[in-house]
């Protein structure tokens, strides 16, 4: 019997939201979905690298944001510096809200980012998102005014005490959570979809469980797999351990009514071999991490599917 595609993991969890989700609207933008609330998929990293092959993925951008959120930056310059865009939207969106009071120059989103890149003082003020992810994996802010390295926290545990059940790194930090933050500025641009993740050592190998509250299953989650996925073989290597699984689980496992063509026409192509990810050896530390330290070899895909990006969060 020929062991079937991990990537009908996804392709099947497409499908089951269109056959059986339940219809919902988004509450900031109105637009239809179809979801299904708690979902899992899970990927062996010794079996190949899970960038899926049914469409293309944009994986330079995948890095890049990873070492962006390592980094514990919260700014979107380093990613724009990079030719990478997938986080404009959100720095856009409260400019275009007082934009739209006319208490601001009146921009495009292009005309925006350009702004952005000539002026650094623009780009200090609104290329900021508040304390999203890497903020919260690297200096969570305490009551008593103290920074806490979660990640680095974690690492150094597991070289000493592989054994224990609480290697959790949390980027839900409810004090800077929409209404729950001490003001609107404080906030995050939009509540981490990537509640937590927990990593385990069993034997010889390194594990990693991410929880997403809020999946866009065709735009995000084939990032979402990806970036995750690079992180757990990273923390391998930098703990000195084998990568085991990557589990994903889901929340709100949703396809925007708007991406419902594009999901139907990838459900019909037949996954390609995962391709695998080499990552330079020579790399002992999770801050030392550059583009250049990661290369892929054998990516086959089918051709890219367009579709447009819905911007949700914030209040």
């Amino acid at each position: 019997m020929t062991k079937q595609h991990p990537e009908y993991q996804y392709l099947d969890l497409l499908q089951n939201i269109i056959d059986n989700g339940t219809w919902k609207v988004s509450h900031s933008t109105g637009v239809k979905l179809k979801s299904l609330f708690g979902c899992q998929m899970r990927f062996d990293l010794s079996q190949g690298f899970p960038l899926l092959t049914t469409k293309k993925v944009f994986l330079r951008g995948i890095i890049h944001e990873l070492i962006w959120f390592l980094s514990g930056s919260s700014n979107i310059k380093y990613l724009v510096d990079n030719n990478v865009h997938i986080w404009d939207d959100w720095a856009y969106k409260p400019y275009k809200k007082l934009m739209e009071e006319d208490k601001v120059e009146k921009l495009t989103l292009e005309e925006f980012i350009n702004k952005a890149q000539a002026d650094e003082k623009f780009m200090e003020k609104w290329g900021e998102l508040g304390p999203v992810y890497g903020v919260q994996w690297r200096k969570w802010p305490t009551g008593d005014g103290r920074q806490i390295d979660q990640l680095q926290w974690v690492i150094d545990k597991i070289k000493t005490k592989p054994q224990k059940k609480h290697y959790i790194v949390s980027a839900w930090n409810p004090a800077y959570i929409y209404e729950m933050a001490k003001t609107r500025e404080e906030s995050m641009a939009i509540a981490p979809c990537h509640t937590f993740f927990h990593i385990n050592i069993t034997g010889d190998r390194l594990s990693l469980q991410l929880y997403q509250r809020s999946a866009d299953m065709f735009l995000g989650v084939p990032f979402n797999i990806a970036s995750y996925a690079l992180l757990t073989l990273m923390l391998a290597q930098v703990t000195g351990y084998k990568p085991g699984y990557f589990v994903h689980t889901f929340g709100d496992a949703h396809i925007y009514e708007n991406h419902f063509d594009q999901v139907k026409e990838q459900i019909t192509r037949t996954p390609k071999k995962f391709p695998t990810m080499q990552i330079d050896k020579k790399i002992k530390k999770i801050d030392d991490f550059k583009f250049e330290h990661f290369n892929t070899k054998d990516y086959q895909h089918h051709p890219p599917i367009k579709a447009k990006i819905t911007v949700v969060g914030g209040f």
